[in-house]
């Protein structure tokens, strides 16, 4: 993930921030509070948001999961270890290992397994709903901070945040076939369904309510949401689910084999039998984690690159079924028996995506600008001959610019169809999978467009000031307050976009359903089946409409047989 800025820039955002590296801040703290787990005592602080220093609770750094270090690394988590007298939890632990977007650098450690809780209050009639947050990256980058995502916004509701660590790069998603080395791959995904078991044993001692738990999460944080709606492993973990820019079905959700393992092992220096995973493992174990960290993205060539496979280590089809296996086939296979279907889901994205490739593109703009075959889906072009590839690629044109023989697109007619490519589509069969299989449980669809000019941080880190447009995670902005974020004069519309999306997002925990009286009298639908796809469009209004990007899926669509669309 490519989150390169000027200095400057990053000193007119007041950015404390070099890639993911950040500094910590404190809101303002008060009294400390202990309270009893399933593993031991903890204790966290009082704290307050930063727009009216309300009081909540603060629970940081609880540990989840044993370390996955030494025999553990790259295996699947191992419940905690219970522990003696009182935990300190009222700071921080390190991010998961990873490499820095912007420096290079390693930071982070391997001892990462660790989640915080944010209680609005402790004690209530009823217990609170619960709200788990997934943390995005591209499956590289990444932790569940206050600096990155500080719950000020969700403490203004009755609800408990809990945001959760995972492993991520090689030390999350390396794979071996090798049966008896029990490394299938998706660990990551793995320490997320182990936090969210926590949470079902836990989180009761919080206040919180094991059997209302919502789980959310934006781009490879939403692709895992929706595969934790599809593997049986997080059967009745959770009640409902929020998928924000991702998609199981997005084509860099789940990766092919390109023999990452060994190629990463060459890249580090391994000189023994490229064909013996067991020698393989031995060497990536004395190998320091920041070095596996380090490289393991190294290893993508320019090829694979152009043809948008930026992800070495990311979730796999397990080569074999364990006991802790999370995906053992495609995720289109299971779309129709998941048992994520019996739960309402909200899901959408923001209204352009596709400015998250606008610096790749820039770099190297005589091939992607006129990389039409690229632009077709790899799913569809590896079912398909030449002639039926040159085909497609003059659907394409003819849709888009009335030119079958276009030779060339201009930057932001490319990065308009990336946003359908990388993201809409594969939501959009999502969405026909819902409706096809998950009749009785509603489906909510937004498209998140507001375009702020100074509030829409990603943008501006990605693309500079100049550029406009909502791009990918711009509204990661209106729900957690961050180390670029800024305090807002409440009549803003971008303070009013908060006030908004955090008041359907809580309500739809509470209930299940959306609709609540902040954004009164606008009505959110759910989908109805052969219906027109409405979308709640959320931006200085918010305004009930069909989806606009709908007309582009008709000639998407055409790319796929019946069978192969979801």
């Amino acid at each position: 993930m490519d989150l390169r800025v000027s200095f400057s820039d990053k000193l007119k955002l007041g950015a404390k921030v070099i890639g993911h590296k950040v500094v910590q801040y404190k809101l303002g703290t008060g009294h400390t509070k202990e309270l009893a787990t399933k593993y031991g005592q903890l204790k966290g602080q009082q704290r307050r948001t930063v727009y009216d220093g309300e009081p909540y609770y603060s629970f940081e750094g609880i540990p989840f999961a044993q370390p996955p270090v030494g025999e553990l690394r790259f295996r699947a988590p191992q419940p905690p270890s219970s522990w003696q007298g009182v935990r300190d939890c009222t700071y921080a632990r390190e991010k998961p290992m990873q490499r820095n977007s912007i420096t290079a650098a390693a930071e982070g450690s391997e001892d990462c397994l660790y989640l915080n809780v944010y209680a609005k209050r402790l004690e209530s009639p009823k217990p609170l709903p619960v709200m788990v947050w997934i943390f995005g990256g591209g499956f590289q980058v990444g932790a569940a901070s206050r600096e990155l995502y500080g719950p000020d916004y969700f403490m203004k509701h009755d609800v408990l945040l809990v945001t959760i660590n995972y492993r991520v790069g090689a030390l999350g998603f390396l794979s071996l076939k090798d049966k008896a080395l029990r490394i299938p791959g998706n660990a990551g995904l793995k320490d997320q369904i182990q936090a969210l078991r926590w949470v079902k044993e836990n989180i009761a001692s919080f206040n919180g309510d094991p059997e209302n738990v919502t789980v959310f999460g934006e781009s490879a944080g939403g692709a895992s949401t929706h595969i934790l709606m599809q593997t049986e492993q997080a059967r009745g973990l959770f009640h409902r689910a929020i998928v924000q820019s991702g998609s199981a079905l997005c084509a860099w959700a789940t990766q092919p084999d390109r023999k990452w393992p060994q190629r990463l092992g060459k890249e580090l220096g391994y000189a023994g039998d490229l064909e013996s995973e067991k020698e393989l493992l031995e060497f990536f174990q004395q190998i320091p984690a920041s070095k596996l960290a380090q490289y393991c993205n190294e290893i993508v060539t320019q090829e694979e690159q152009r043809d948008y496979e930026i992800l070495a280590f990311a979730p796999v089809i397990e080569p074999y079924v364990g006991e802790d296996c999370v995906i053992p086939k495609s995720q289109q296979e299971q779309l129709s028996s998941a048992w994520g279907n019996s739960i309402p889901l909200i899901i959408g994205g923001t209204s352009f995506e596709g400015l998250f490739s606008y610096r790749t593109t820039l770099d190297d703009p005589l091939y992607m600008l006129s990389a039409f075959e690229a632009i077709i889906p790899k799913q569809v072009r590896d079912a398909i001959d030449k002639d039926e590839l040159a085909e497609m690629v003059r659907k394409l044109k003819k849709s888009y610019f009335d030119d079958p023989e276009r030779a060339s697109m201009e930057l932001y007619e490319c990065l308009h169809m990336l946003s359908i490519k990388n993201f809409w589509h594969d939501i959009h069969r999502t969405l026909l999978a819902r409706l096809a299989y998950a009749t009785n449980l509603p489906t909510y669809l937004y498209r998140f467009d507001m375009d702020s000019s100074h509030f829409n941080h990603y943008r501006i880190l990605k693309c500079g000031k100049k550029v406009r447009g909502v791009c990918h995670a711009d509204d990661l902005s209106y729900l957690f307050y961050g180390v670029l974020s800024s305090k807002l004069d409440k009549n803003t519309p971008e303070y009013r976009t908060i006030e908004r999306l955090v008041g359907m997002w809580t309500s739809f925990a509470s209930t299940g359903d959306p609709n609540c009286e902040i954004i009164a009298p606008v009505k959110w639908d759910p989908l109805r089946p052969g219906g027109v796809e409405h979308c709640l469009n959320i931006a200085d209004g918010l305004e009930f409409i069909a989806l606009p990007e709908s007309k582009q899926f008709l000639v998407w669509d055409s790319f796929y047989t019946r069978e192969s669309l979801y």
